[in-house]
């Protein structure tokens, strides 16, 4: 199980911090990575960090977003600086299939709302 949090109201040019805790050591033994969904858009893939620790951006995150894991405490993390509206979406953390760039499970847990105002 996947619990997200720390999402927000925030302005243009702020940051956020989310967290993904989970139940089990799926940090330690998969790539994980953040997703989000704006309202009439399809989910995306916006960072991953593998089980070594080897990241990934999307190019409309790269730069602002650092995606992390503090394997010990079973948790990542997705730091936002420069927020822009077009970040404005519900967050969602899970597992990454590197082939697909989709999770190996279809099951998501309840997100956090990320809107960013201008």
């Amino acid at each position: 199980q996947l619990v997200e949090s720390g999402g927000g109201l925030v302005q243009v040019g702020g940051s956020l911090r989310l967290s993904c805790t989970s139940s089990g050591t799926i940090f330690r033994v998969t790539t994980m990575g953040w997703y989000r969904q704006a309202p009439g858009k399809q989910r995306e893939l916006v960072a991953h960090i593998t089980n070594s620790g080897s990241t990934n951006y999307a190019d409309s995150v790269k730069g602002r977003f650092t995606i992390s894991k503090d394997n010990a405490k079973n948790t990542g993390y997705l730091q936002m600086n420069s927020l822009k509206p077009d970040d404005t979406a519900v967050y969602y953390c899970n597992s990454v299939r590197i082939s697909t760039m989709t999770p190996f499970r279809d099951s998501w847990g309840q997100g956090t709302q990320v809107t960013v105002s201008s």
